[in-house]
């Protein structure tokens, strides 16, 4: 209240950029492709390989993003180590967590299981395209139950989104169309 009546009433709130381009990109690249390789597209088919193959592409991106991107992006910024996660988790059990303007601990862990997940699902994609393991069932069980998988914590994530946008008064969604977050 006090900061809205510094700022003014009608004034917007301050915001500061978070997520660059390049995490945006990545982000939606992967919400696209896993929406069109889970409910649109036919398994195994060419346009589904090649989706796949876009996936790969930002993978490798954001994973080099990583570790030479803008600050927000670095994985040093938010990689969940026990003396990160466990207190937060501690607090998140409190309802007392600190905000975040980058990565929670546990939003962190998060994203590194959907990145092993989706690297899990195109590594094993890939695989099956090749003579040694084409038509191998075993192969594309695994396929499938990464795809599930990442299908099950991307609920979850955006669930997580929605709740934390409400708890904490903020569109997290939508920062990650914008970039930006109040401060």
């Amino acid at each position: 209240m006090a900061d809205s009546f510094a700022r003014g009433a009608d004034a917007p709130p301050r915001t500061v950029r978070v997520w660059d381009p390049v995490v945006r990109l990545f982000h939606w690249t992967v919400v696209t492709a896993c929406l069109l390789n889970l409910f649109i597209l036919r398994p195994g088919k060419t346009y589904h390989r090649y989706v796949g193959y876009v996936v790969i592409a930002a993978l490798v991106i954001r994973i080099v993003w990583g570790f030479v991107g803008t600050h927000y992006a670095r994985f040093s910024e938010f990689f969940p180590t026990p003396g990160r996660l466990l207190p937060y988790l501690r607090d998140l059990l409190k309802g007392q967590e600190p905000r975040h303007l980058g990565h929670n601990p546990a939003a962190a862990v998060m994203m590194f299981a959907l990145m092993v997940l989706l690297a899990g699902t195109a590594g094993t994609g890939w695989m099956s395209t090749l003579d040694a393991f084409w038509g191998e069932e075993w192969l594309e069980e695994l396929h499938e139950a990464f795809a599930n998988a990442i299908m099950v914590l991307a609920f979850v994530h955006a669930a997580a989104a929605i709740v934390e946008s409400w708890r904490q008064r903020e569109n997290l969604v939508w920062s990650m169309v914008t970039g930006r977050k109040r401060v």
